[in-house]
């Protein structure tokens, strides 16, 4: 499975199962943003015009990979009963973002 549709179906998942309230609603946003731009910076990384400019947008990748899993180690905070659902998910994004540190550390 490609990166960018394992994205999507990580976020299809947390849309279903999370209710909104005023603690969950700013939480479910940010997972969003974060994990979105993930995949969208990851393109951009992927047409960069130099290694500098690869680096640079692999390196906020790698950020934004950081804040997903944060946000989802948030959202299991506020919803413990989403913590086993959360496993698999923080996981996979501490495995995409020690993929993307490895790469980060590689490009000089």
């Amino acid at each position: 499975m490609g990166f960018r549709r394992k994205n999507s179906k990580i976020w299809r998942k947390y849309n279903i199962v999370l209710q909104k309230s005023p603690i969950t609603i700013p939480l479910i946003t940010q997972l969003v943003k974060a994990g979105t731009s993930v995949g969208a910076n990851y393109c951009e990384a992927d047409d960069a015009e130099s290694k500098k400019d690869f680096r640079h947008k692999i390196g906020i990748v790698k950020k934004e990979s950081r804040e997903t899993k944060h946000f989802i180690r948030m959202i299991v905070v506020a919803v413990p009963k989403l913590k086993e659902d959360g496993k698999p998910l923080w996981q996979e994004a501490k495995e995409l973002n020690l993929i993307f540190n490895s790469i980060y550390k590689k490009v000089k």
